[in-house]
């Protein structure tokens, strides 16, 4: 369904703004406005994280897993077909060098027409976040990959929005720097067990740590809110 939406906006040069949710965004959004609304600009919202996929089931309004990381390949195989040309924004010079080589091997057709690092410090809705969206504007870019990390994708996508409706927008963290080798992704099996934050936090814990903690956190009280969303559910349909 969403593979279907997002080709048919390719085809008809309309744009998007795609954001993929877990639960580091979710702590952010408890305490940033900003964060809440460019989220709510967003068009489509997928599942990052088995954690939101686990809520959804408890919630009874269950949705796939779908990783920013594994979206990166099938959304330029999808621009590829609808003859959209790509941009890459964001991770560092040399890493999009890299991506766009890698993502022009793996897709025939594909059009890397576009690349930009952003410089130290970037404001997503500053000058240069301004100056670039004009560009991919006048360039009449179709997609755009995203990779600041949040809040800044998410920010800059919802600017985007405005700047250059025709082109769509895709927030996917550190996917490119996968792509390009910068990174290295947990295991397949590592994935499969829904360890995957495990194996990131251990690759850096100074910086994950904290991060992880909150989720942890926050943990309860999205299983008690899921809870009662299956409950208004349900009684919404046994009184209909």
């Amino acid at each position: 369904m969403l593979k279907a939406k997002i080709s048919n906006r390719f085809h008809e040069r309309d744009g998007f703004a795609l954001a993929t949710i877990n639960l580091d965004h979710l702590v952010k959004l408890g305490h940033d406005q900003a964060f809440l609304t460019s989220y709510q600009a967003q068009d489509f919202i997928v599942a990052d994280g088995r954690p939101i996929t686990w809520l959804s089931y408890l919630a009874n309004q269950p949705v796939d897993l779908m990783p920013g990381s594994d979206m990166v390949t099938p959304l330029a195989e999808l621009a590829a077909s609808a003859k959209a040309k790509v941009a890459l924004v964001g991770s560092s010079e040399a890493v999009l060098q890299k991506a766009g080589a890698e993502l022009s091997r793996r897709v025939p057709g594909l059009e890397v027409a576009y690349v930009r690092a952003p410089s130290r410090g970037f404001d997503p809705f500053g000058a240069e976040a301004r100056g670039i969206l004009q560009d991919l504007d006048a360039q009449d870019i179709g997609l755009c990959f995203i990779a600041l990390g949040a809040p800044k994708q998410e920010h800059f996508a919802r600017l985007g929005r405005e700047l250059a409706p025709r082109t769509g927008f895709a927030s996917i963290g550190a996917g490119l720097d996968f792509i390009a080798g910068a990174q290295r992704r947990a295991p397949r099996l590592v994935r499969k067990l829904a360890l995957e934050w495990l194996w990131r936090m251990l690759s850096n814990p100074l910086r994950l740590m904290p991060r992880y903690i909150k989720c942890i956190l926050i943990l309860p009280g999205q299983v008690v809110h899921a809870l009662r969303l299956r409950m208004d559910a349900s009684a919404v349909r046994r009184e209909s």
